[in-house]
């Protein structure tokens, strides 16, 4: 019996374990990444911008090819006309021996068809001129689905931006939490000293509301960080759809290899900024060139079949076959003003162009910088470090030994920890440097 029990406990306690450690998992800045992607309405819409523009391109395609109407109709008549032709009306013959005879010979009437007639017909239209211009259509479409392709790619470079931002931006605030909590124990450790030494009357009621009002301020600082960590997950909880009671960050790997700047600066140029301003140029151009072709008489090739039944006058069936050609001469002047609407865009697409050019030149100047600042930093603190790890070692030597009291040991631990925050901030500074010079240079992390 107590054999079982004991299974029991263990079977419940194996359940609960399993339970915290599900709802413990911590999620990597790639993974993060990952499930923001999977989450993010703004990428579905840029995919479905894509499939819009591509079916754009299908239908201007389909223009190229010959245009079948059909077209029929059905009429009945309650009441149909009578013609009536005189004798005579038409003209007379000579029948050969003298006499003439009237057309026709007598009055006769009749009736103009029938009361129920129909139509039938299909005409077949094939554009001849309009290919030219069907062409760079379909051109400018093309260039289109490129920018659209452009666009998506710069909302997933911006989204996995901005994810680890918060990741390494929350990192900081916790790492800056722990310190915290040190502050306000030795805070707490002073106060006590204070008291004992009140006791001992070494030590003023003023001083010892100081120490009080320490403690306070320390915990309203962290109160300020906690507070701030929450909006970040918050914000990171909605980016992800993870949700934020089990949202656990996970201590990223450090990447100790150097970066290369010059690759930065190489892929740069792969931006998709500067690609969209590229392809907005190349558009402006195709569209200077459509307007031209716009100038063409619309010339094409007609064909179709034509059936009738209740008008004796007209044929039952007939096939033709024939050309067509539509001309406004009144867009040759508009059309002026089009050209000059489109070179106007050029221009604007060739500023922009190299306004971006310059934009993401200074950027990677900048970050390769704060590339740079950040190694200094990291290096000072890492020495600040390695001096306060010595520091508390002696510290604990002396404490041991008995010459050093509690509050001077936790003032070194204090130390120590705003040291180690201070290299851990220097680090994540550098990890959000690299990935906005990854941003700048279009390297997309798990591309749809």
């Amino acid at each position: 019996m107590i054999s079982k029990i004991k299974n029991s406990w263990r079977v419940i306690l194996l359940c609960f374990i399993c339970y915290y450690s599900k709802a413990q998992t911590a999620y990597s800045v790639d993974q993060l990444i990952h499930a923001a992607k999977k989450n993010s309405h703004q990428l579905n819409i840029r995919q479905y911008q894509m499939l819009e523009k591509t079916s754009k391109l299908h239908e201007d395609g389909i223009k190229r090819y010959p245009s079948l109407t059909i077209d029929g109709s059905y009429q009945y008549n309650f009441k149909l006309p009578d013609i009536s032709i005189p004798a005579g009306t038409i003209g007379m013959i000579n029948t050969g021996n003298g006499a003439a005879q009237l057309l026709p010979a007598q009055d006769t009437r009749f009736k103009i068809g029938e009361k129920g007639n129909y139509n039938v017909g299909f005409n077949l239209y094939q554009p001849i001129t309009q290919q030219a211009k069907l062409a760079t259509a379909m051109a400018i479409d093309q260039t289109d689905i490129q920018i659209g392709r452009q666009e998506s790619v710069q909302t997933a470079l911006q989204l996995t931006l901005q994810v680890e931002q918060l990741f390494y931006s929350a990192l900081i605030l916790r790492k800056t939490s722990e310190s915290g909590k040190l502050r306000i124990e030795l805070a707490k450790a002073k106060l006590t000293d204070g008291e004992t030494s009140r006791m001992a009357g070494t030590v003023t009621a003023a001083s010892l509301a100081g120490l009080r009002a320490d403690i306070a301020n320390e915990e309203q600082a962290l109160v300020k960080t906690d507070l701030q960590l929450q909006d970040y997950l918050a914000e990171m909880s909605s980016l992800t759809g993870i949700d934020l009671k089990k949202l656990n960050l996970q201590e990223p790997v450090w990447n100790e290899k150097g970066i290369v700047i010059s690759d930065y600066r190489s892929n740069a140029m792969l931006n998709p900024d500067l690609e969209i301003a590229r392809l907005n140029k190349e558009k402006a151009i195709l569209g200077i060139k459509a307007i031209k072709q716009a100038n063409l008489p619309d010339f094409g090739i007609v064909a179709g079949y034509y059936r009738q039944q209740g008008s004796p006058i007209l044929p039952v069936s007939s096939p033709y076959v024939g050309i067509s050609l539509k001309w406004n001469l009144q867009d040759l002047f508009a059309n002026c003003e089009v050209k000059n609407q489109r070179q106007a865009q050029l221009k604007q697409a060739e500023e922009n162009m190299a306004y971006t050019q310059q934009q993401i030149g200074l950027t990677v100047d900048r970050l390769s910088r704060k590339v740079v600042q950040c190694n200094a930093l990291i290096t000072a603190a890492g020495k600040a470090v390695s001096f306060r790890q010595d520091e508390l070692k002696e510290q604990q030597d002396r404490l041991t030994a008995g010459f050093e009291i509690k509050t001077a040991l936790l003032e070194t631990k204090v130390k120590l920890a705003q040291a180690e925050a201070d290299l851990y901030t220097a680090k994540l500074q550098q990890a959000i440097t690299i990935a906005e010079l990854e941003n700048i240079s279009g390297k997309n992390k798990f591309e749809n």
